[in-house]
């Protein structure tokens, strides 16, 4: 980890079915005599021809690949390495970073937070990328018609359009049937129930709209 390996962003290209850009880094083979072209995800503020740097030593600047406890407390980074080697599971969607908290340098142990918010605590030798991905704000946009949303999702998967229970027939949807449309049964569901009966609030604690959460806030 003592090395740092420069490589060269060649191209920033889209990949469908994901909201954030990728980009082709050209890296020099330590082997053989060619090069090697790998995909990353894009951090914003990067553009084409634009060399990184990979290594423990490589300098703070957006787009160049650490370990987390190289970097300092505060910084944001993407691409995060959930193990070891793993070439980065967290902090990849388009907007998305984490940031790093603290480390705790006697079990080499790094505190980030999340994008979701909430604190994980990850090894130091675990690399991620300087920045934030690019990208971010897509989801700001409205979609705005039906057309838009099913060329959306024909690139991710079948998830669009989705059909109510309660508008099925009973031998669909366990919230099927009936003369009028409604559930008929309360829409909370135990966790241990069969597979085909598991639908509605799956081992709900609580139901209904959060009334009265930030009225005492002020006054704190």
């Amino acid at each position: 980890m003592g090395r740092v390996i420069r490589a060269q962003r060649k191209d920033i290209v889209h990949d469908p079915g994901r909201g954030a850009p990728l980009a082709v880094v050209e890296f020099r083979d330590p082997y053989k005599y060619r090069r090697r072209k790998e995909l990353f995800i894009a951090t914003e503020g990067l553009y084409t021809g634009q060399y990184v740097f990979c290594g423990k030593k490589a300098t703070l600047t957006p787009g160049n690949v650490l370990p987390v406890g190289s970097m300092p407390e505060g910084t944001l980074v993407n691409t995060v390495e959930l193990k070891s080697g793993d070439r980065g599971k967290l902090a990849r969607a388009s907007g998305n970073c984490c940031a790093i908290i603290s480390h705790n340098r006697d079990t080499k142990k790094t505190r980030i937070r999340l994008p979701s918010g909430s604190k994980k605590v990850v090894s130091s030798s675990n690399r991620a990328i300087v920045g934030i991905v690019a990208g971010g704000g897509r989801t700001e946009k409205p979609l705005l018609k039906a057309g838009r949303a099913y060329f959306k999702f024909k690139a991710k998967r079948k998830c669009w359009p989705r059909v109510r229970g309660v508008a099925m027939n009973p031998v669909e949807h366990p919230h099927g049937g009936g003369n009028h449309q409604h559930i008929g049964m309360p829409s909370t569901i135990k966790r241990g129930t069969p597979p085909g009966r598991k639908v509605g609030l799956i081992a709900a604690r609580r139901t209904g709209l959060i009334r009265g959460g930030n009225r005492n806030k002020g006054k704190e």
